[in-house]
């Protein structure tokens, strides 16, 4: 399978051509089926861009049904076994396209809103002003293979704060926003970069393969570059895939180094501390102390402690000393150096790096 590529084509069919299970992750951005019954008009009787292209009309909602369906069953099919999906839509589909591939075996992790910062009026004062569209995670199914989630990096990217599922971005405008030669807009629902760089950031790793099966103007092909993602995009408008291959070209890659991400304990090879004590890092009969020195236990040749009448794992005797209902004994314990005292966890982390050399 070819990478990097744009396939001009029907998705439905340009999928089936596609190997099974080849790509890591699937962002869609389908068309919303907006059902506009005519012109939408400002106060001043100027005619508002609104999407009232051929690919967003449908006959009924039964053949909208049929089209989410086919086209999520493809994309199924192309997913591996931890792959993922994400699906962006408004309340016009969003939740169609929800119960749809619910069937078809996907499990939903997450609905994300994204709130617009800037999002077109209500100009006709009749409902809401529409400021925001939701966003499906979904695993391939329930109970499979485990789905890349970067976790700390999202976190890390949120000041050290747990990303929620509410984001709050612009629309794609300025020089974000891509043009033809007179200025004019050339797709009418582009996504911004900043909210491709949150799903792809937080749920691939660099050299995993995207598809995006209605690629539009490409940019989750830029932002793939750019985090050295590969990508397949499907476009049936020639006009949109042209403006996306121009655009994609003149993206430069970030330095590979600049790509790699906070990771998570979570998946590193789990390490008992009696594997350190077994290593001789720590030896029975070793002190190691609280983190100012005031304190200390005895290491035993099973890994545990004994600090007095106190007895149990590293995790155990340290939540006792601070009368705790729970501590973390890889940073609350440490061994002396040269230069002054250092967690164990330390020395887990020599184990770890040993294992991985």
């Amino acid at each position: 399978m070819e990478p990097d590529r744009i396939i001009v084509g029907d998705c439905v069919a340009e999928m089936a051509a596609l190997p099974e299970k080849s790509v890591d992750l699937v962002f869609a951005d389908p068309p919303y089926n907006l059902q506009l019954g005519g012109d939408l008009l400002r106060p001043d009787n100027s005619k508002v861009d609104a999407v009232d292209d051929e690919w967003d009309r449908f006959a009924s909602f039964a053949d909208y049904d049929a089209f989410t369906e086919a086209w999520l069953t493809g994309a199924r099919r192309v997913l591996k076994d931890d792959g993922a999906l994400w699906v962006i839509g408004s309340y016009h589909n969003i939740f169609r396209v929800g119960r749809i591939l619910q069937d078809l075996g996907f499990w939903i992790l997450n609905d994300v809103i994204w709130r617009k910062t800037n999002p077109m009026p209500n100009f006709k004062a009749t409902r809401l002003a529409n400021a925001h569209e939701t966003l499906i995670w979904a695993a391939k199914s329930r109970g499979g293979r485990r789905y890349t989630f970067n976790y700390d990096a999202l976190k890390m990217a949120n000041d050290e704060l747990q990303m929620r599922s509410d984001w709050t971005l612009p629309l794609a405008t300025g020089e974000e926003r891509v043009r033809d030669a007179t200025g004019v807009k050339v797709h009418p629902t582009q996504k911004p970069e900043a909210l491709l760089h949150r799903v792809i950031l937080g749920s691939t790793r660099p050299g995993d393969v995207i598809l995006d099966p209605f690629f539009g103007v490409g940019t989750t092909g830029a932002v793939a570059k750019r985090l050295h993602r590969h990508f397949i995009g499907i476009e049936r408008e020639q006009t949109y895939a042209d403006a996306a291959a121009a655009r994609i070209a003149a993206v430069t890659a970030a330095p590979a180094d600049a790509v790699e991400v906070t990771g998570s304990k979570k998946n590193e090879p789990r390490v008992p501390f009696g594997h350190i004590v077994e290593a001789g890092l720590v030896r029975p009969g070793d002190l190691i102390w609280c983190p100012k020195g005031e304190r200390w236990a005895k290491v035993r040749a099973d890994g545990s402690l004994v600090a007095g009448e106190l007895t149990g794992s590293i995790h155990k005797v340290g939540a006792m000393i601070q009368s705790q209902p729970a501590c973390n004994g890889w940073t609350y314990w440490h061994i002396r150096t040269d230069q002054g005292l250092a967690p164990i966890d330390v020395l887990r982390e020599k184990m770890r790096a040993a294992m991985a050399g």
